[in-house]
């Protein structure tokens, strides 16, 4: 049977976690990791691909 609760979360997010990458520039895909750029404590949300990225392209968006 299928699992009815699955991303069930993501209703409760504005635009149920959907947006623009900052990195890759991706239009309404799910940013649900957060990555933080050096030497800031403010965190970005990246999508999927952009979560493995390195470190220099994340310190570059900031």
């Amino acid at each position: 049977m299928a699992k009815q609760k699955r991303g069930h979360s993501l209703w409760n997010l504005p635009t149920r976690g959907r947006g623009t990458c900052p990195i890759c520039g991706a239009t309404r895909i799910k940013l649900l990791y957060p990555r933080t750029p050096t030497g800031s404590r403010k965190t970005i949300q990246v999508c999927k691909r952009c979560s493995v990225a390195p470190q220099s392209k994340i310190d570059a968006v900031v």
